[in-house]
């Protein structure tokens, strides 16, 4: 940083999707995942880690987000990944009304305009 600090967690973490990394943190003393970014794990106080998450979860809650015309219409999911941890994104290559709770997804990171944004698309059984 330009005053000679190092940057915060949340700065990392955007730092790392533009890069087209998906990081978290995880406490080492414990192995627990934590998110969102954050300077020390919770109840421990202990320095985290980050770490590549497997970028898999499941849709944990969902609603669809009506717009003007109709085909804007998106979804806003709480996705939880296997590592325990709950985010909010989007869930993409599926109509929103499709998107539901228990729905197997997978992270990909998503370049716009506006600069990265954590994305998750169905897992297709095959």
């Amino acid at each position: 940083m330009a005053d000679g600090s190092a940057p915060g967690p949340a700065a990392i973490w955007h730092a790392a999707l533009r890069a087209g990394r998906f990081l978290v943190q995880r406490d080492p003393t414990t192995g627990v995942h934590v998110f969102p970014p954050r300077v020390a794990a919770p109840g421990t106080g202990a320095a985290l880690e980050w770490v590549e998450p497997s970028g898999l979860g499941t849709v944990y809650s969902t609603t669809v987000v009506r717009a003007r015309p109709p085909a804007r219409d998106h979804n806003v999911a709480i996705v939880e990944l296997d590592e325990g941890v709950r985010l909010m994104s989007r869930v993409v290559d599926l109509p929103p009304a499709e998107v539901a709770i228990g729905l197997r997804v997978k992270a990909q990171i998503a370049m716009t305009d506006d600069g990265p944004l954590l994305l998750f698309a169905p897992v297709h059984a095959g």
